[in-house]
């Protein structure tokens, strides 16, 4: 999840405050849903008026669920 986030930020770009006009700061990103896509919230304020945006980040394609489940074989002892 950490590797999400952090290409998530990379490719983000801050909004611009629609009142003042001024490039909002970056103050915190939060998961919103993991599953079936997930989606990273991205919260910014004004530094000026200290109003808030939100940009979100949805992730497509590139995960598969297993057909299969892995689990331990367990073999029978001879007795």
């Amino acid at each position: 999840m950490v590797d999400r986030l952090r290409s998530a930020a990379e490719q983000l770009e801050a909004p611009i405050c629609p009142d003042c006009h001024l490039e909002m700061k970056w103050f915190r990103s939060e998961l919103l849903a993991d599953e079936p896509t997930p989606v990273i919230a991205h919260l910014f304020v004004c530094p000026h008026c200290k109003r808030a945006a939100q940009a979100n980040t949805v992730f497509r394609g590139g995960q598969t669920t297993p057909d299969k489940l892995s689990a331990p074989r367990f073999t029978a002892s001879a007795a």
